[in-house]
């Protein structure tokens, strides 16, 4: 069986934009001594909910990225839905950060994860159907 490589990458890449999320929510909490929950605070309530959302859909989503590639999917498109997971991931924690309310990085987000978890929902579903 073909060893995950590129997902390991797009793994790492989403781990550091993780931890990028999770930081500033400590910081957050410290500053303010919030212990759990929100503390009534808007802006942590928000920052919260980037890293939530990211917790929502990105392990699934690498999850079905490494059965792919372990499957022996095409790299380019391994490469793909990895690069429009990240992309998606980033555009939203951008957009949703900077508002609670609509935003282009936060429309753009959500579709492009939402693509590439239907496009490798369907690329597994083709390889696991044949």
């Amino acid at each position: 069986m073909p060893m995950p490589k590129v997902t390991l990458l797009f793994a790492a890449l989403h781990v550091l934009l993780m931890l990028a999320l999770a930081v500033p929510i400590a910081r957050h909490r410290h500053a303010h001594k919030v212990g759990l929950g929100d503390g009534g605070d808007k802006l942590l309530a928000r920052k919260i909910r980037v890293h939530g959302n990211f917790t929502e859909y990105v392990p699934l989503a690498l999850l079905v990225l490494a059965l792919l590639e372990a499957c022996g999917l095409a790299a380019a498109a391994v490469w793909g839905f990895g690069g429009v997971l990240l992309l998606g991931r980033l555009l939203h924690a951008a957009g949703l950060s900077g508002s609670g309310g609509y935003s282009k990085g936060r429309f753009w987000g959500t579709a492009l994860t939402w693509l590439s978890l239907l496009l490798m929902a369907l690329a597994g579903l083709w390889i696991g159907l044949r």
